[in-house]
């Protein structure tokens, strides 16, 4: 299970995980299982990224590679 840093960005821009699922266009559940470590597409990482506030080059900071 990959460790990101989705969950600790959000909570420090204090938004929701509905509010950050509206934002990048996925379900809260999709949201719940990348805070988790479960792996996802590409795309919805990039979603992630830029909903977060996050330029793609940071990437690596969100999502690192385990």
């Amino acid at each position: 299970m990959g460790q990101n840093l989705v969950r600790e960005i959000r909570e420090q821009l204090l938004m929701s995980k509905a509010e950050l699922a509206r934002k990048a266009g996925v379900s809260p559940l999709t949201i719940d299982r990348i805070e988790k470590g479960k792996s996802c597409r590409m795309e919805t990482k990039r979603k992630i990224i830029l909903a977060l506030g996050y330029k793609l080059s940071n990437k690596d900071k969100i999502f690192p590679e385990n």
